[in-house]
């Protein structure tokens, strides 16, 4: 298949690594261990900036680039209150590679490619890729609605929305969303996507600096654990929980903004995925975690996924 022909593969080409395989930059679990493992094992490892002061993410830049010699990357939420700082520490590291998402593209796009940076960013519709294409970006990420953290509102599945970005951009496309095996690897390819980008298998791995007991949750969920909620300030999907339960409870009667806001209140994430509160913290995770079963090195996880794509591409039935 002429996806398996990496040497015409948009992907590995512009980011230069050896598989189609991209880390998600999650919050609270994507640290420069994870990053610099993903991407010595052939990957594209991505630090999460999200979960980050600007001090803490120089420090993570630094250590990742002493930990492996491959590219890496760095995701930008850019509603991120440091956003300036985080930028001015991106070009001032001479990071290769930057995802951005949860903001317009156009607003930083072009002064990260000035700076030689490759821009990708993360979508939910193809309206929105077409955007992002238009504002200068190498490269978008289309993330379907099974995915684990905060969502896009159109709720469209990874099913419908990969072909849809795919007929509507030129520019290289990543899927993500519902993806942690190769053989679902290889049906975003098959439905359009040149790589995949995979959060909640990398967030059960060694490296992670998620909580042990988040990763252990995600290992005994089932299906119909996740569900998304906070639908009023910003989507997230979230492993069912006390706090989660009456988060979605709230919305069901009717709560206003300011009482959600009010329920969430401050380092909620930090709180469960982090420091490992099961109860009380805010536990973002995708479907997909129904189908991880232990947890492992990210170096294992890569040939994992490489190996069981490689075989469900000779032999698809």
């Amino acid at each position: 298949m002429q996806f398996l022909l990496l040497a015409n593969n948009r992907v590995t080409q512009l980011f230069k690594i050896e598989y189609p395989i991209i880390q998600a930059g999650m919050v609270w679990a994507s640290g420069w261990r994870l990053a610099s493992a993903v991407s010595n094992a052939g990957g594209l490892g991505i630090i999460g900036a999200g979960s980050m002061y600007p001090d803490i993410l120089r420090e993570h830049i630094t250590k990742t680039k002493v930990a492996t010699t491959k590219p890496f990357a760095v995701n930008l939420p850019l509603l991120y209150p440091n956003i300036k700082e985080h930028i001015e520490i991106i070009i001032e590291e001479k990071v290769p590679i930057v995802f951005t998402s949860a903001g317009n593209p156009k607003t930083y796009t072009l002064m990260l490619k000035e700076a030689g940076i490759i821009v990708v960013h993360v979508v939910s519709s193809s309206f929105f890729a077409q955007k992002a294409e238009a504002a200068g970006c190498d490269a978008v990420v289309a993330e379907g609605f099974e995915a684990g953290g905060h969502n896009g509102r159109e709720e469209t599945t990874s099913m419908i929305l990969i072909p849809a970005v795919k007929a509507a951009i030129k520019i290289p496309l990543i899927a993500a969303g519902g993806i942690a095996t190769g053989r679902q690897m290889l049906a975003a390819m098959i439905l359009g996507a040149d790589a995949v980008q995979i959060g909640s298998r990398f967030v059960c791995s060694d490296e992670a600096s998620s909580h042990y007991s988040f990763k252990e949750a995600i290992v005994n969920s089932k299906e119909g654990d996740t569900q998304l909620g906070l639908k009023q300030l910003v989507p997230v999907r979230l492993l069912k929980n006390p706090f989660s339960m009456a988060i979605l409870n709230a919305e069901k009667n009717g709560a206003s903004l300011e009482e959600l806001q009010l329920m969430l209140g401050k380092a909620r994430a930090k709180k469960g995925m982090f420091e490992g509160d099961m109860e009380e913290g805010e536990l973002e995770i995708g479907q997909v975690s129904s189908l991880i079963n232990e947890i492992k090195p990210a170096a294992e996880i890569v040939k994992e996924i490489w190996n069981n794509f490689t075989a469900a591409a000779s032999n698809p039935f």
